[in-house]
């Protein structure tokens, strides 16, 4: 499997697939218009990678909006995420935010009740400092 890249635009984030270290990435906001189209790749992608590569995941979010269908796509990410933490995959979630942005924080939140896996939440001033991990 290959890398890949999805364009970001106002209403979809950016997303990246980095096959040799792990990461899938994306940031900005989400309400796209049809959010099956979108996510169906990173799902082929992501359910890919866990099922041929033998190294750590990492999905690294710098999301700042998500509209109901784009919180469902993300959902049935971390149902993925949480079924290769089972069955002894390494995987985990960086879920970054501005701290003056507390919704995006509460949102991660509620994500993160729900998994098992490593699942940071980190907060970054928007001056210089350092990220809150929580």
């Amino acid at each position: 499997m290959n890398d890949f890249s999805i364009t970001g635009s106002q209403s979809s984030p950016a997303i990246q697939g980095n096959w040799e270290d792990g990461i899938l990435a994306m940031q900005g906001d989400s309400y796209p218009e049809n959010s099956y189209e979108l996510f169906q790749q990173v799902f082929h992608w992501l359910e890919s990678f866990l099922k041929d590569a033998s190294r750590p995941l990492t999905l690294e979010l710098k999301l700042l909006y998500l509209n109901t269908s784009s919180i469902k796509a993300m959902m049935d990410i971390f149902d993925l995420l949480e079924e290769a933490h089972h069955a002894g995959q390494t995987v985990a979630v960086n879920w970054h935010y501005d701290q003056r942005n507390e919704r995006v924080a509460e949102l991660a939140a509620e994500f993160k009740e729900d998994c098992n896996f490593p699942f940071a939440i980190i907060g970054h001033a928007t001056s210089s400092g350092e990220p809150d991990e929580t």
